[in-house]
């Protein structure tokens, strides 16, 4: 699925997802704080979507976030994995090699081994999640988040 600035002549679309972009990284941070006093073990199991039968589901500029990091460390982008696991896992499935940019879902998608306080940031949590949602539907009214691996198999080489 091509987003829309990647239409000709498109501009000022472009300056709008840009700036969609840097408020996703504005977003994402303080998802990261919020959830701070929980902790993850780090063992990569959420990451194993075959087995867990879930996925995290991305908005365009979370999706965006991650093309950049990819193209910043002159990587391409990653292929299937034979296991099913996340593309983005390294080669012994364990650690996630767009750490920094990883989406939203994957930094409060947590397994049930997750440490801290009983009672999870769940407004906060809500609160980010529809500033996510507004930021991408004011630049395309059409916007809606797609499974990880959706816009894996859409995305060029």
């Amino acid at each position: 699925m091509k987003l829309a600035e990647e239409t000709p002549g498109s501009g000022d679309l472009r300056i709008a997802w840009r700036r969609a972009v840097t408020e996703t990284k504005a977003v994402l941070q303080k998802a990261d704080a919020a959830w701070s006093r929980h902790g993850c073990p780090a063992s990569g199991e959420c990451c194993q979507l075959s087995v867990t039968k879930r996925q995290p589901f991305l908005w365009p500029s979370e999706w965006k976030l991650l093309e950049e990091q990819l193209k910043r460390s002159r990587r391409p982008m990653p292929a299937p994995r034979p296991d099913g696991a996340c593309p983005f896992l390294d080669a012994q499935g364990k650690r996630c090699t767009v750490y920094e940019s990883r989406p939203f879902g994957c930094r409060t998608f947590f397994c049930h081994r997750i440490t801290g306080p009983a009672k999870v940031p769940s407004e906060d949590t809500n609160t980010l999640l529809d500033r996510l949602a507004a930021l991408n539907l004011a630049v395309d009214a059409e916007a809606a988040p797609r499974a990880m691996l959706e816009w894996c198999a859409d995305a060029e080489p």
